[in-house]
């Protein structure tokens, strides 16, 4: 124990002091991530904007991360923050990751596919109308969209990225490119309402409306391949090919006037839940339609763009069921309709001006066609009465809009904890002593297993603490830490348990892949499968191995950092917690093997090859108080305790191993159980025996 407690002082003593370094300076990080001949410029903007620089140091771009523009909350509840490089054409020469606490790449996929997702912007322009996902059923041509490949199993997470990008880039281009200083968007305004109805919403101009003619739209292919691919436009040239009708659905006014109530209550909901978007509804009665036949509902509509300002519009189907009021038209009941989704988060003002974009397709050709397309067009705008500015709101810090983003979890996670630590540390004799404690223990780990870990992606992981010392050794800022508080406020738990029970809180009671074996060790027994009992002398070796794991961690931060995430994989939990096993085969089969091996070898992984529980074990050095009952008989004679304990964290002489102990309390149930306890039952049956009397038989008293 003395040997543990100098380790943790000194890894205590190398943070602090290397902490102590001097402080790293913002621009320099960004400076020697622009690749030469480019270089950094002067700061241009209170939002950390800066010039980009050509070799002969005239201004060539722009340079800025998105999180002081575009702080938009990732999946983890915290910003993801990109480096983008910019010309002064609008077009990207480099977009960078920087910072992200996504736990999908943090703790699972690793971090190369995230990079990679944002290595496809290069060479774009900021004036394409560029989504994340493929087109559908494989075509390639034909729409106005540009396609980034998504990261399988990240889809979120690469989406708010996206998002992210495209706000900030937009900002500049808007306030640098164009003049425009961005402000606080408009929102709907709730409390204004009118009495509105259909012909009352066409009168006023509050619906868009575009018709186009078969002989339009054959004039727009006039002199080239596909002038005559479209026979019914040439049949028929006064009849309608598009009959198009656009409807701002943000104003709860206008909504009322045009949606049946169950639609608009659904919309309400909706907004309530995405209160950043603004909902549209577009309606095609004509023969065009609104998207391909091979549209998927919930991504961005192939045949439809939209741009405000010379910039593009991001659009998304809302996956809403769209029902009409009665006095709308028949034929727009009858239409194909969709309502779209806009992130005014991304600079999309609703009181100004913007054009939706329809795609005309023609195919030339049998086998293998040549697509051609028109772009029609329909511009529209709601007037500024039906919308409020609200004045420029403060910025929360990361840290802050992570909890606010994570508020529901965190209140049942310490919800969870305000009542496991005070039972723990209050009534521990209590709860060992309950006739059900097995099934409410194994309840509480199949919370934490579920909702803690699966749900939650609460499991820490070793990759953390390493993260901490290299960030130690560099000179960074800890602030990824508060990224997600979701897991700092197990590690905070976790901390505090090292000084009450030692390194037992955490791997006993909320650990996930730990709570994962002890449910498989249950299985096992269940199926009644002959379990492997580990020599006491093999035991004690093999506990070692997870200290040189550790070593061998620190040892790899240290020397190839690079190499941490491949060399991080010796955990599981990324595979069996964080993806829910969902990764490429040989490491599913490297958790599985784990889980398997639980049914036979009592957490056999934990006990023998867990990093992390050898750093808890050394954390628990920090325990002031033995906490487990022992008497005097225990170790001498009696040995049930040592016998019964799964963990081997009972040594013969009846001293307790902190550092081995998962805190199971079946020990202290035994202790407590005057059935059981060996000193206990002969303490009660010398109670019970009629006390021995001696001498002469005439002087023993009649009964």
């Amino acid at each position: 124990m003395r040997g543990l407690r100098a380790l943790l002082a000194a890894c205590l003593w190398l943070v602090c002091a290397v902490s102590a370094s001097a402080e790293p300076s913002d621009r320099a990080r960004l400076a020697e991530k622009i690749i030469a001949p480019m270089s950094l410029g002067e700061q241009i903007s209170e939002d950390g904007v800066y010039e980009l620089l050509n070799s002969g140091g005239q201004h060539a771009g722009y340079v800025f991360e998105t999180l002081p523009l575009a702080p938009l909350p990732g999946f983890s509840g915290a910003p993801i923050n990109v480096l983008v490089v910019l010309d002064l054409e609008g077009r990207f020469i480099s977009v960078r990751l920087l910072d992200h606490n996504e736990p999908i790449f943090v703790s699972g996929l690793g971090q190369a596919p995230f990079h990679a997702f944002f290595e496809q912007y290069e060479g774009h322009s900021i004036s394409e109308s560029m989504v994340v996902g493929t087109p559908y059923g494989g075509a390639t041509a034909g729409g106005s969209l540009v396609y980034l490949d998504g990261v399988t199993k990240a889809t979120a997470s690469v989406r708010i990225a996206h998002e992210s990008v495209l706000a900030a880039t937009l900002a500049v281009a808007r306030e640098k490119m164009q003049g425009i200083a961005s402000g606080p968007p408009a929102h709907p305004n709730p409390d204004h309402m009118e009495d509105l109805d259909w012909q009352a919403l066409v009168d006023q101009g509050l619906v868009a409306h575009k018709r186009v003619t078969n002989a339009e739209i054959d004039a727009e292919f006039a002199g080239t391949v596909w002038a005559d691919d479209d026979p019914e436009a040439s049949d028929y040239p006064d009849e309608t090919y598009l009959d198009l009708w656009v409807v701002d659905l943000g104003p709860p006014a206008i909504a009322r006037a045009v949606l049946d109530d169950d639609t608009f209550e659904e919309l309400q909901r909706f907004m309530e839940i995405s209160d950043f978007d603004e909902p549209i509804l577009v309606v095609e009665t004509a023969r065009h339609g609104l998207v391909s036949e091979d549209f998927v509902r919930n991504t961005s509509p192939d045949w439809l763009s939209a741009e405000q300002g010379g910039l593009p519009v991001a659009l998304r189907d809302a996956d809403l069921f769209v029902g009409l009021a009665e006095d709308v038209p028949e034929a727009l009941h009858d239409g194909a309709a969709l309502i779209l989704r806009t992130d005014r988060r991304l600079g999309f003002d609703p009181a100004a001006e913007w054009t939706l974009k329809v795609q005309a397709v023609r195919e030339h050709g049998m086998f293998q066609p040549e697509i051609g397309s028109a772009t029609l067009a329909l511009s529209h705008a709601t007037p500024e009465r039906f919308f409020t500015r609200p004045g420029q709101i403060e910025r929360l810090a990361p840290w802050q809009e992570a909890i606010r983003n994570r508020q529901g979890d965190l209140v049942v996670l310490a919800a969870l904890l305000g009542v496991m630590v005070p039972s723990l540390l209050f009534a521990q004799s209590w709860l060992a002593g309950l006739a059900a404690f097995t099934p409410v223990r194994l309840g509480v780990l199949a919370v934490v297993l579920g909702f803690v870990g699966w749900w939650g992606q609460g499991q820490l992981s070793i990759v953390t603490p390493l993260a901490a010392l290299q960030t130690a050794l560099a000179g960074g800022s800890y602030a990824f830490l508060l990224y997600d508080p979701f897991s700092l406020l197990i590690w905070a738990v976790t901390i505090l348990g090292f000084v009450l029970w030692g390194r037992g809180l955490f791997c006993g009671w909320l650990c996930p892949f730990g709570a994962l074996q002890e449910f498989a060790h249950h299985v096992g027994r269940l199926l009644r499968i002959p379990q492997i009992d580990v020599p006491a002398r093999w035991d004690r070796w093999l506990k070692w191995i997870k200290y040189a794991v550790l070593a061998a961690l620190v040892a790899v931060i240290l020397t190839i950092p690079s190499a941490m995430d491949k060399a991080a994989e010796v955990e599981p939990f990324k595979t069996a917690i964080t993806t829910f096993f969902l990764r490429e085969w040989y490491y599913a089969a490297y958790a599985l093997f784990w889980v398997f091996l639980g049914m036979v070898l009592f957490k056999g992984f934990c006990r023998y090859v867990c990093p992390l529980g050898a750093l808890m074990a050394i954390g628990g050095a920090l325990r002031l108080r033995r906490w487990i009952p022992r008497r005097a008989e225990c170790g001498s004679p009696c040995q049930l305790c040592r016998v019964k304990c799964a963990y081997g964290a009972i040594e013969k002489s009846g001293r307790i191993d902190y550092s081995e102990c998962f805190q199971c309390l079946d020990c202290v149930t035994i202790h407590d159980d005057a059935e059981t306890c060996v000193p206990l039952v002969l303490q009660n049956r010398s109670a019970k025996r009629a006390p021995r009397v001696t001498g002469h038989p005439n002087q023993v008293p009649a009964e």
